[in-house]
């Protein structure tokens, strides 16, 4: 598709929705470096669109070395993309520069997955969720008052304001980082991965506080994982990726409840049920081998090399986007004429 086309079509991928981040052909390739000249490219995010409504939660799934973080951090500008757009309520903000891209970041925020390497550990409470507002050089006329409005928030308290993050439990320290995140006011957030190194009861907890973050604010969210059963429970959208692409994105129920690619349905009945009787019975799509090189991704279809249902196409063309439902749209022969 061209890059008009594009355009239009990553406006109606969700219909009836206002999209606030709106991502077009975007590509980011790492280069491979040797001792005189470049001996090739990872291609991390290849040639990518979606967008994200405002005040709902996109999921974004896949395996390890899919995409999935590196696509939250180019929308952040965190990393630079190789090329495409990425809209922010309208604006490309690949073309922003100094106190615009300044301004853009005071309303986009970032949670790390790991909360024990995002937290400066010579800081106290006070002073990290204090330094988003020194950094943008905002006013508070009680900063402490301010702070600790936030903690109670995040479900902390007075306590723990002039207290060092090793003083914390994971659970913890992910909730001083949800309200340094929350410090700025932002409209949107991508949640990298937020639970993945907390325990199940923590995990659940969190979860919930960011439930409620986000109908209080009408915050809008990229969520990053890896665990299909939490995405099921945060998103209203999902897109499944696999080295660097989307093959599949729609509403969250018409994803779970009727997959369309190969690769969403294998993902699908991996996940455990707790009733034996039931994960006896149930009929499991089952993949080959293991993800091919980035660095070299197979012609044609990415998945073709691992998929049940190769077809000769496969390995020539590569399939684009296809709505199957409304809304509800996959990269797969299957669904091409």
């Amino acid at each position: 598709m061209s890059i008009v086309e594009t355009r239009d079509f990553v406006k109606r991928m969700f219909p009836g929705e206002q999209p606030l981040v709106e991502v077009v052909n975007l590509k980011k390739y790492f280069p491979i470096r040797g001792l005189i000249f470049t001996r090739g490219y990872v291609k991390a995010v290849d040639d990518i669109s979606f967008s994200i409504p405002k005040g709902k939660t996109l999921g974004l799934v896949g395996e390890s070395g899919s995409g999935k973080t590196t696509v939250g951090r180019l929308i952040l500008r965190l990393i630079e993309p190789t090329s495409g757009s990425i809209c922010f309520n309208g604006r490309d903000i690949v073309k922003l520069s100094g106190g615009e891209l300044k301004a853009f970041r005071r309303k986009a925020q970032i949670v790390f997955q790991d909360p024990y390497l995002s937290l400066n550990p010579r800081m106290t409470v006070f002073d990290i969720i204090y330094e988003p507002l020194r950094v943008h050089r905002i006013k508070i006329d009680n900063p402490q008052e301010y702070i600790l409005k936030l903690l109670y928030q995040v479900g902390l308290n007075e306590t723990h304001l002039f207290r060092y993050p090793h003083e914390f439990s994971g659970g913890q320290r992910q909730r001083i980082a949800i309200a340094r995140a929350l410090s700025l006011n932002p409209q949107f957030m991508v949640l990298d991965e937020p639970t993945s190194m907390l325990d199940v009861s923590v995990q659940a907890q969190i979860l919930n506080l960011l439930k409620e973050i986000q109908t209080k604010y009408n915050l809008t969210y990229l969520f990053i994982s890896h665990d299909l059963g939490v995405v099921r429970y945060m998103s209203d959208y999902i897109a499944v990726m696999y080295l660097g692409k989307i093959l599949e994105i729609g509403p969250s129920d018409k994803v779970f409840e009727n997959p369309q690619h190969p690769y969403t349905k294998a993902l699908l009945t991996a996940i455990p049920i707790p009733n034996p009787e039931i994960a006896r019975t149930r009929s499991r799509l089952t993949i080959k081998g293991e993800p091919p090189s980035s660095i070299n991704p197979p012609k044609g279809c990415r998945f073709n090399p691992r998929c049940p249902f190769y077809m000769e196409k496969c390995n020539i063309k590569e399939p684009s986007l296809t709505e199957i439902e409304k809304g509800h749209w996959t990269a797969c022969h299957l669904y091409t004429p």
